[in-house]
């Protein structure tokens, strides 16, 4: 089976980052973090929107309504694309001035879970969640850069990773909380920390691995099921989206103002289409609503 790869952006971005599909809509978002740009495409029409952040932006997940829910420098907001106004939902306090948050995603209870980091990759992160009254609680702490945060398709075990430790985490995960993490693969063998990452209707996890060009798809057993090349050399998140849900879109990086990832590729930065790959995924849940058709079977 032959991957169909299309270049969707109209230009690159600096930080792609966080592709997330709207499949009320049929739209996709992701953001531009150093550009502080959270960015649309309306598929049906060609379109493409964007709305601007007062500080570097990690992440984006669907809101209710006419709204996003966004990590910012700072903390989590709530992004009205109507009017544009930010409305914060939660801010650690004290603010570090030397952390920022970064990887986020909807359980599929539709809360939002995002994971700060060190500016200078240095271990001051934490991996918070918020609800939609407004709790909030941390679950990690010592992250340097967070990364690999996605669901299995029944919601009972998250996965998450600190990109330089190399290795992706799953964690039994229910109502109050999570559980103890075992280590579901190491990446060292393929010679890359784990970026931004989804899965599929299979329950197998979709990463890309940022430092080789590649985006692999491991087994809920943390088997290697296929490597595929991705389209640039430094992909750093996916999605699935698209009508029938089995397009993967790639988000990548053309200069992450970090000096840690700079594109040698002349379409680093943009936005991809990867079809034909012979599997689907699972629509994100809202911020406040649980996906739709979700049974919960979380216990931890």
């Amino acid at each position: 089976m032959t991957p169909d790869i299309r270049c969707i952006s109209d230009r690159p971005d600096l930080l792609g980052e966080s592709p997330v599909w709207d499949a009320d809509n049929g739209w996709l978002y992701w953001v531009d973090g150093v550009s502080q740009l959270v960015r649309r495409w309306e598929p049906a029409g060609g379109a493409f929107r964007e709305w601007r952040t007062p500080s570097m932006v990690g992440s984006v997940a669907l809101g209710r309504g006419s709204s996003v829910v966004l990590g910012l420098v700072d903390g989590i907001y709530s992004l009205d694309l109507d009017s544009g106004d930010l409305t914060p939902l939660m801010r650690p306090e004290p603010i570090d001035p030397l952390v920022r948050f970064n990887d986020g995603k909807t359980d599929r209870q539709g809360r939002f879970l995002c994971g700060s980091m060190g500016i200078h990759a240095d271990p001051r992160g934490r991996l918070w969640r918020i609800d939609a009254e407004g709790r909030s609680h941390s679950f990690a702490d010592g992250i340097r850069i967070s990364n690999a945060l996605c669901f299995s398709p029944d919601g009972a075990t998250m996965y998450f990773a600190d990109s330089l430790d190399r290795t992706i985490r799953a964690y039994p995960y229910g109502v109050e909380g999570v559980g103890e993490p075992t280590i579901l693969v190491d990446t060292a063998q393929w010679n890359s920390g784990p970026d931004g990452a989804t899965v599929d209707s299979d329950g197998c996890l979709w990463v890309c691995l940022i430092q080789v060009g590649k985006i692999a798809r491991i087994t809920p057993e943390g088997e290697l099921d296929r490597m595929i090349e991705a389209p640039v050399d430094l992909p750093s998140s996916v999605a699935f989206g698209g009508d029938d849900m089995a397009t993967l879109f790639v988000t990548s990086i053309k200069d992450s103002g970090s000096g840690r990832a700079i594109s040698r590729h002349p379409d680093g930065g943009r936005l991809f289409a990867i079809g034909g790959l012979g599997v689907r995924g699972i629509p994100e849940a809202r911020f406040g609503q649980p996906a739709c058709g979700e049974k919960w079977t979380g216990t931890a």
